[in-house]
């Protein structure tokens, strides 16, 4: 997998698994700095406020930005809200397509039944369980600890 920063993208390749991972996170990381400093119009937010907003400690925004500390899944999600975007955005993105359409065809006619707020919980869901996937995905061959 080789994340391209440039272009939000991810294409895979033969490249060890835990390169690809480090170049993930340090998307990742740059990405928040990029919410972080265009939040409120441009004029940005200071690591230490978003902290504060998120409950963390101060430096912790400054070791996501830079890739020393992964943010959990949890913490994304939290940072989507802050910023008011999709959690998915803060991965490169992929250029696959799978044969699930009609699943996702009936789920999408199920939410057109239920209200702005019902769609707005399933989207958040949605986008969290598939942000999950990707961030959480092991090296080939490496069992869990346990």
């Amino acid at each position: 997998m080789t994340v391209d920063t440039e272009r939000n993208t991810v294409s895979h390749n033969r490249r060890s698994s835990r390169t690809s991972f480090m170049a993930l996170i340090e998307h990742i990381g740059q990405r928040i700095r990029e919410f972080r400093t265009g939040y409120g119009g441009g004029t940005g937010i200071s690591q230490e406020a978003l902290a504060k907003s998120l409950g963390v400690a101060s430096n912790t925004v400054s070791r996501w930005e830079t890739g020393t500390y992964k943010p959990t899944i949890e913490d994304l999600d939290r940072l989507a809200r802050f910023f008011g975007k999709s959690i998915l955005e803060f991965f490169p993105s992929e250029d696959v397509r799978s044969e699930r359409d009609e699943k996702i065809d009936a789920l999408l006619r199920a939410a057109k039944q239920l209200n702005d707020d019902d769609v707005e919980e399933l989207r958040r869901f949605a986008e969290f369980r598939r942000a999950r996937h990707v961030y959480t995905k092991r090296a080939p061959g490496r069992k869990a600890k346990k």
